[in-house]
Formats: structure tokens, sequence, C-alpha cells
């Protein structure tokens, strides 16, 4: 007797080279958090004590979003059509002043809802007060990489506090919680507290995860101030000697790429290209890193920059923008970015080995979309529809660790009204931007 049957179900699988394909009627077996087999329903029928009927449904990994600020949706709408200098200084980080404790496990509730209910099965976080967050990812049931986010002005005491945070929830909700030391960037922490985070994430056995070059304007910054590009700093500071998680990229430079070149076995980028349309910041050059072998991870950054956690979104958006900088139509085809998606958002976040593939020994993290709406029809390409066509709304089931959390899009973990009241009972004093006050200056 197995413990979840997905029943008949189309799958999509890669093979050795990546290439995709979408095999018919399927059974997906799980047992405990993994998947213990996958064959064909004509090798006849399966016991379990769970079955989801998934006929008409492909099946694929849950999608992973490499870098948000979930709790951040509580400030959706509120920096509209400004410049990156001043979605900072003027609104976003006077914003985050009036931060409570309660709002991020409320907002990250919130957050993890949207994200469900599109596909996402494992968020990389970065933001405040992280135990909230951790709280609300145990109750939601899904799969999160939490960091602390702290800035170097804040002193080595706030920063032990972060890595006392990370020794906390390391491996805990069965596993589903990671975590990471999460200094914020190059030009808001010195090179001692870069070193010092290094240190204690070392001791700890974990990664960094950091915004690093998020546009030209920082790198020239860092060029004219000190002789390094921030990528450089990062390698002078010891951060590229453990896992690290870049976040944007997007003002990289060819001598940067060569040098993350050396770390690819554990250094990945996450790409969030509506941040990047929405603030004017360019492209993280994607094409360039995958032909050095350096990790590139799907990810839609925080809803005040994005306004929706919709991933698929940013999938369609990281497609398109590619061929449109390139001026060739040919470059980042659908098996390219689909594997983005699945296997290059695992390896950014170190968990190529267990997430981002549906087979055997994969943790069971599996989503069923449908493909039967007008705007996907005539279905000619699974593969094409998943990449230009399916929409968020389109996901109807998802499942972490083998336990569903949506069915047929209703959610049995999180009570979607409850969380959208406490949130927007709190809209009034969130939105407030007192003069004079917020957590940090924008300078790079």
């Amino acid at each position: 007797m197995h413990d979840l049957l997905i029943h008949s179900c189309r799958t999509l699988t890669f093979d050795e080279d990546g290439r995709p394909a979408v095999l018919a009627e399927q059974n997906i077996i799980v047992d405990g958090q993994r998947i213990s087999a996958i064959q064909p329903v004509s090798e006849g029928p399966v016991d379990a004590r769970e079955v989801v009927d998934a006929r008409g449904m492909l099946a694929t990994p849950g999608f992973i979003n490499t870098h948000a600020h979930a709790p951040m949706v509580i400030f959706r709408g509120l920096a509209e059509d400004v410049s990156i200098e001043r979605w900072f200084n003027e609104f976003m980080w006077p914003l985050e002043s009036n931060l409570q404790e309660e709002d991020v496990y409320w907002g990250m509730l919130l957050a993890l809802v949207e994200m469900i209910e599109s596909g996402v099965t494992t968020v990389a976080d970065h933001y405040f007060f992280m135990d909230q967050a951790a709280n609300a990812v145990t109750e939601a049931g899904t799969r999160a990489a939490l960091g602390w986010a702290v800035f170097g002005d804040r002193g080595y005491d706030a920063l032990a506090e972060t890595a006392d945070f990370v020794a906390r929830w390391q491996g805990q909700a069965d596993g589903r919680i990671t975590t990471w030391m999460a200094p914020h960037a190059p030009y808001t922490c010195d090179d001692d507290f870069l070193r010092a985070t290094v240190e204690h994430a070392k001791r700890l056995g974990v990664g960094i995860h950091i915004h690093a070059a998020e546009e030209m304007g920082q790198t020239r910054a860092s060029l004219e101030k000190r002789g390094l590009t921030p990528i450089q700093v990062l390698e002078e500071t010891g951060v590229l000697e453990v896992t690290t998680l870049i976040a944007h990229g997007c003002g990289l430079l060819p001598e940067d790429i060569e040098l993350l070149a050396r770390y690819r076995d554990h250094v990945g980028i996450a790409h969030a290209p509506k941040t990047y349309l929405k603030l004017g910041m360019g492209l993280t050059p994607i094409l360039p890193l995958r032909a050095v072998g350096i990790p590139v991870g799907l990810a839609t950054d925080g809803a005040v920059s994005n306004n929706t956690l919709d991933i698929l979104e940013s999938l369609r958006l990281m497609a398109m923008l590619q061929k449109h900088e390139a001026r060739n139509p040919e470059v980042l085809t659908i098996p390219e970015a689909l594997d983005m998606a699945f296997h290059g958002s695992a390896q950014a976040l170190g968990m190529a080995d267990r997430l981002g593939k549906l087979a055997p020994g994969y943790l069971a993290d599996i989503i069923l979309i449908d493909q039967s709406g007008t705007h996907c029809q005539p279905l000619h390409s699974a593969t094409a529809s998943l990449v230009y066509n399916n929409r968020a709304g389109d996901v109807q089931t998802v499942i972490v660790d083998g336990n569903v959390l949506m069915h047929d899009r209703r959610l049995l973990t999180l009570d979607k009204a409850e969380i959208m009241a406490n949130v927007n009972r709190n809209m009034d004093r969130l939105s407030q931007r007192v003069p004079g006050r917020r957590i940090q200056v924008y300078n790079p």
C-alpha cells in the first residue's frame, strides 16, 4: 500500500541532455516525502491510501522561486512608476520602517497563498523577522530557503542574531525549511561585515543569499569608488567560497562572468525579469552565464517591484526578453527555458539532487496543470503551452513532500479569507511614509 497515487496524468520529463518530453497516461507513486515510481497506467492498478485523479492534467515538478521578498506583498501597489533610487529612498525603505513582526507573518501567508495558487512549491526568501516567515511556511506546508536580511550598519550583534535564526530553523518543518545567511548587498555591507558573514556561514554549514550587481549603475559606482566590481568584492571577502545565491546580476561585466565560472559548482544567479522591466534595470546576461555553466534560476522578486508572484509570468518574460535583447528569436528555446525553470532553479539553490525533476528518489513536489482552456487550444505542444500560454489559474493541484496543499484550486492548509482580512486591517499603518524615517539609504 503506497501513500499517494497521482493517477493517469501526462508527465513532463527530461532526458540526459535536458530535452523535455511529455509522456501520456502515467501513474506517479509517492511514498513518504519522495517519488517512488513513475510508470504507465497500462502496468496495472496501484493501491494507495490517497488517490489524486489527474486525468487530462500535466504533471510537472513544482516551480522554484529563487529570489523573493515574499512578505513584501503587504506593500503591493505603493511604489509605482519611479526610478530605482526613488523606489528605495522615497518608497520602499520608508514603508518598511512601519514593519512589525506580525506583518511579516500575515504577509508571508498571503504570499504563500499566491505562490501555491501559481504552482510555486519552493521559495528562496530574503526578508526581515524571518521567524514569522518560517512559522508561516510551516503552516502552509510549502518548502522554503529562508534568509534574514541584514544591513551592515545594523552591526555585528544583528548579524549574529540572523545567524541564530539560521541555526534555529535549519532543517525544520520536516526538512522543508533550509536557511541562509542573508547580508543585503556589497553596497550596504562593508568588507569586514561580509567576511564576518562568511565565517558564520562556514560555521553553520550554510550558504549566503545576497544582492549583487543588481544593475549597471551599481557596478560603475563600485568601480569608481574602489576599482572593483561588486562580484570582485564578493570574491575578495570570501563570499564565493561558500554556496552563494546572487540576486539579479543585471550589472555583470564579461570579467565578472569569467570570475563566476570558477565557482559554478556552488554559485547561482536568480533572474527576476518583471522587476527589471518595471525599474528599468537592464537584464541578467543569461546566455553568457549559461554558456560557461553558471546556474541561472527563475524568480519573481518582491511584489512591490513585480506586482505579482506569478512565476509563469516570469517564465514567459524571461524567454521573450532574451530573444528581444539578442534580436534573435532562436535563442533561449522552450527546452532551455524549461530547464532553467526546473533544473536550473534547483541548481541555483544547491538542491538539484532532490528538486526540479519528476523521477524516483526526488522529493514529491509536484503540480498538476490544466491545459484544456481555450488559451491553450489546440494543444499541438504541451511544452510550448507551458512556457507561452498557461496561466497561474491553470494550476489545479499542488503537492509538497507528498502532501496535497491545493486540490482542484481549493486550498487545504491555509484560510485565504482570514489571511486577507488580517493583512487588510493594517493597510493604513503600513502605507504611511513618514518624512525622514527609513530603514536604509540607497547610495551605491
